[in-house]
């Protein structure tokens, strides 16, 4: 595609970004839709988020994600926030209005159900469990409650940090949280209908690491949902298929997040299996 003075530009910041797979993703989705901009990754320096965020937006930028380490920093710069980044406190979307005005979105839960929808999964009504107490947790925790879970637990290491995370949650919901080797906990997934792992345990290169859960003590019937992405199938997932379990990994949620933004920023809807197709050789390719 040609780049001309009409070209449009979106990007990502974040610290480090050179690792990012959204400008792979999102070119080949803007090229394929035939719109005239192009997405690039931005390494911002840190205490420079501010400076960067408006000076992006008085060059015209039309939007741009967020990334690690900016996601709750960047609330602040905004003019109005979703209802979802006000829930999970972090924004990884920001599309810049016409008028300058800067509006910030999260589009994890958009992208972390349509996993569950993919495999024809309905949380309305089901037990789960959370492992861990993140930031990825807490938009696993508000999109669970968000599609009408009948409760949650959230089983964690720390037990001060699990209670925080359901405290700000309670009153939309059945939350609790337990420490990993609780008996409250092994009830809990026990009798989980849905269990998701959202920590980096198990991630590329550690693949032997997983949380210090034992997959022989998870409900029978449960699905079992990692976030992660690389590798394709975690130690987690693994072992959960081996014993029968239908599984969800975090390929979907990533290309679907990604396609939430698109459309924020086109108001187009992009090619989701060519996001998907493009993600998953990207990430073969660097092994």
């Amino acid at each position: 595609m040609m780049i001309t003075g009409k070209t449009k530009v979106l990007a990502v910041l974040g610290a480090p970004i050179a690792h990012s797979l959204s400008p792979i993703i999102q070119n080949a989705a803007l090229q394929a839709a035939g719109i005239d901009c192009v997405y690039a990754a931005l390494p911002v320096r840190p205490g420079a988020l501010s400076s960067a965020v408006y000076g992006l937006r008085d060059a015209g930028v039309v939007g741009f994600n967020v990334t690690i380490p900016f996601k709750t920093e960047i609330m602040e710069l905004m003019d109005a926030l979703s209802e979802d980044a006000q829930r999970i406190r972090a924004v990884n979307t920001v599309v810049v209005q016409t008028d300058g005005t800067l509006m910030g979105h999260n589009t994890d839960v958009v992208g972390f159900l349509a996993g569950f929808a993919e495999h024809g999964v309905v949380p309305a009504g089901k037990r789960a469990v959370v492992l861990g107490a993140g930031g990825a947790a807490r938009a696993v925790l508000w999109g669970l409650l968000r599609s009408g879970i009948s409760s949650v637990c959230v089983g964690v290491r720390n037990g001060a940090k699990g209670a925080a995370l359901c405290e700000e949650f309670a009153a939309d919901g059945d939350v609790r949280s337990a420490v990993f080797d609780d008996p409250d906990f092994l009830a809990c997934i026990g009798s989980a209908d849905i269990v998701v792992q959202t920590t980096p345990m198990g991630m590329t290169p550690h693949i032997d690491a997983m949380p210090p859960v034992d997959v022989a003590a998870i409900n029978s019937s449960a699905v079992v949902y990692d976030l992660i992405y690389t590798p394709a199938k975690t130690r987690l997932l693994r072992e959960a298929e081996a014993r029968g379990h239908e599984t969800i990994n975090g390929e979907m949620m990533l290309a679907a997040q990604g396609a939430e933004a698109f459309f924020l920023w086109t108001n187009v809807r992009p090619d989701m299996a060519l996001m998907r197709r493009v993600l998953r050789e990207e990430c073969e390719r660097r092994g």
